[in-house]
């Protein structure tokens, strides 16, 4: 990130700017230096089963999904379209009503075309983590062509 301007630009972009975000009520808190913070705020809405209060597992998912790609967006070094490959997630306990759950992501390695990222859910200590999760994104590449219309 250039300077603290355009990190609180992203910062934003990412909490007020992605409508899936905004619906689950997924805030972007820290980004830099090939990490993420993010954290999703406790709602009923997002409640996976009723009789616990516990929050939906898609819910989580979407949470580190979001942080691991702010996370190689602070790895790369210009602007450039990303994609999910794949996501392994690790569910290894359930979060605790209504406790907020908080995402930290690392982008470890930029390949030319791949980036890899590590990341983990949870309340108060990353050493008890709710869930973990590794996972690639593609890089894309700007070509400076519209696509062709069919």
């Amino acid at each position: 990130m250039a300077d603290d301007k355009v990190r609180s630009n992203v910062i934003r972009g990412f909490t007020a700017g992605i409508p899936h975000n905004v619906a689950l009520g997924i805030e972007c808190t820290e980004l830099g230096e090939s990490r993420s913070a993010f954290v999703l705020h406790y709602d009923p809405k997002l409640v996976g089963n009723p009789d616990t209060g516990t929050i939906h597992g898609g819910a989580i998912t979407a949470l580190l999904d979001g942080a691991s790609g702010a996370a190689v967006f602070a790895a790369i070094t210009e602007w450039r379209p990303i994609a999910t490959i794949d996501l392994r997630i690790d569910y290894l306990r359930a979060a605790e009503p209504p406790r907020d759950v908080i995402g930290k992501a690392h982008c470890y390695k930029v390949t030319r075309n791949v980036a890899f990222v590590r990341a983990v859910a949870f309340h108060d200590d990353e050493n008890d983590p709710i869930a973990t999760s590794a996972a690639t994104f593609m890089l894309g590449i700007k070509t400076g062509k519209k696509a062709d219309k069919p």
